[in-house]
């Protein structure tokens, strides 16, 4: 594992980790509409499973210092691991797509917006046994619109930071 954990990745997971904290106060003014979940995507997608999973947990910790740190800081981390873990299966299918590019962003724009619906439904179901919800489906139907709201907003954070982020991940960190 220490050749994995090289000075120069361990920097470039810190800085992702900043970027989600950062992402996640900035666009704070608008519920659910931050760019943590497509940043994590990006990561999982370029550099790989286990830093995506470091981002997600280091970046819900730090942001929930700020935030409010409690129960759900935990499921908020398994959300995004489980996030992670399934954007991992479809990194074979990224990959493929590399010669079409514009079909490779609309299928994984497309992801990034269900994202949003898993994450909200994870998030609510732990939520849900936290507070002793009796009806699971009419808790979870409340939530929706602001899980419509992430998914609307994963979608277009993907659009703008998938052709940026990742030729800057590619060039600058993983040569």
């Amino acid at each position: 594992m220490s050749k994995y954990f090289t000075v120069k990745r361990l920097a470039v997971l810190a800085l992702l980790t900043a970027l989600c904290h950062i992402g996640r106060i900035a666009f704070q003014f608008i519920p659910n509409v931050q760019p943590v979940t497509v940043i994590l995507l990006i990561i999982t997608l370029t550099m790989g499973t286990l830093d995506g999973l470091l981002v997600a947990i280091t970046s819900m910790l730090i942001s929930n210092m700020l935030l409010g740190m409690g129960p759900w800081t935990l499921y908020q981390i398994m959300a995004y691991g489980i996030i992670v873990l399934l954007t991992s299966a479809l990194k074979g299918l990224y990959h493929r797509l590399k010669e079409h590019q514009k079909a490779r962003r609309l299928i994984f724009a497309v992801f990034a917006g269900a994202t949003g619906l898993i994450y909200g439904f994870v998030i609510s179901i732990f939520s849900s046994q936290m507070f002793g919800v009796v009806n699971f489906w009419v808790y979870y139907a409340q939530g929706i619109s602001f899980d419509l709201m992430h998914a609307a907003g994963n979608v277009a954070f993907f659009l703008v930071l998938e052709p940026t982020l990742v030729p800057i991940i590619q060039k600058r960190f993983m040569s």
